[in-house]
């Protein structure tokens, strides 16, 4: 099942009917996933066009929406592994609301952020080692493994403050039947690592909670060389509740749409499950036909 992510057009528009009627005659989805950067100003067009039976809903990225001090996309504008308690319990509330709000909807869904170690930023840093041609060079292999060390030393803390943030917002999925994809990052310093992710699902020890793959994020990992994609699709697939679609431009341009850049999706497709959900998050400066081309590409390849 496909569907399509409302980042590609969200920033762009005031009324949330218009936005979804874009998605609908220009690319032909509807099936949609509300996106990170659904305003409050949004939402009385977003229902309206719900509850006219025009669009279904199959997921929301949280928040969604927006916390209302917000103005622009923010899915880490509070996070599950922040310093400060009322940070971490505005993210838990938050969360709480955007399940809710899955549920009005119908949406099936809601893919989470969870936050980060507050080690120095590296993953940026080893892209533009990359892009000046020094991948191989002794600055590059000594940023990353200082990196690892730093992660290493610090990372448990931080994510046991994340897992206890999740017990009761996965409590309350289940209570309103919706399930929870915990998304693969494209930073290093994120939270979960992919060595950590099969544990804190563990931990969670809930069916309605599981892995949301995203194939752009973990194709830049790859690149930087902290994994191998297919090895850890190999390792993960059968946990993933649903993928982000998009293609990577090496190193690290992604959000292009499928088949325009070097992610081998011939290859990764199908080591993900029959029943994953594959939703569409297109860069905005993406075009329709770009998309529309890239739709019919993947349906005559991997089907509907």
């Amino acid at each position: 099942m496909i569907s399509f992510s409302t980042c590609w057009n969200s920033g762009r528009h005031t009324a949330g009917d218009a936005m979804l009627a874009e998605i609908r005659n220009k690319l032909g989805f509807d099936l949609i996933e509300l996106g990170h950067g659904i305003r409050l100003s949004l939402m009385p067009g977003i229902q309206d066009v719900f509850e006219r039976g025009l669009v279904r809903f199959s997921s929301l990225h949280n928040f969604c929406p927006l916390p209302v001090e917000v103005m622009a996309a923010s899915p880490d504008c509070y996070t599950y592994s922040a310093r400060g308690a009322q940070e971490r319990e505005r993210a838990v509330k938050q969360t709480l609301q955007t399940i809710d709000f899955a549920e009005r909807l119908g949406a099936p869904f809601v893919v989470l952020h969870c936050g980060h170690v507050p080690i120095p930023r590296v993953t940026d840093r080893l892209i533009d080692l990359i892009n000046a041609g020094k991948m191989y060079s002794r600055e590059y292999v000594r940023r990353k493994i200082a990196a690892v060390a730093k992660r290493e030393e610090h990372a448990a803390f931080y994510l046991a403050r994340v897992t206890e943030c999740l017990k009761p917002i996965v409590d309350h999925a289940a209570k309103r039947n919706v399930r929870l994809g915990i998304e693969g990052r494209r930073g290093y310093e994120q939270i979960p690592s992919e060595r950590e992710l099969p544990a804190l699902l563990d931990d969670l020890n809930s069916p309605n909670v599981g892995y949301w793959h995203d194939l752009g994020h973990i194709q830049i990992k790859e690149n930087l060389g902290f994994l191998d994609h297919a090895e850890w699709l190999a390792q993960i697939g059968s946990r993933t509740l649903g993928c982000h679609v998009q293609d990577c431009i090496w190193p690290a341009q992604d959000h292009q749409p499928p088949f325009a850049g070097d992610i081998d999706l011939e290859k990764l497709v199908p080591l993900l499950p029959s029943a994953c959900l594959f939703v569409w998050e297109m860069s905005p400066r993406k075009t329709a036909v770009e998309i529309r081309r890239s739709v019919a590409t993947w349906k005559e390849r991997f089907g509907e």
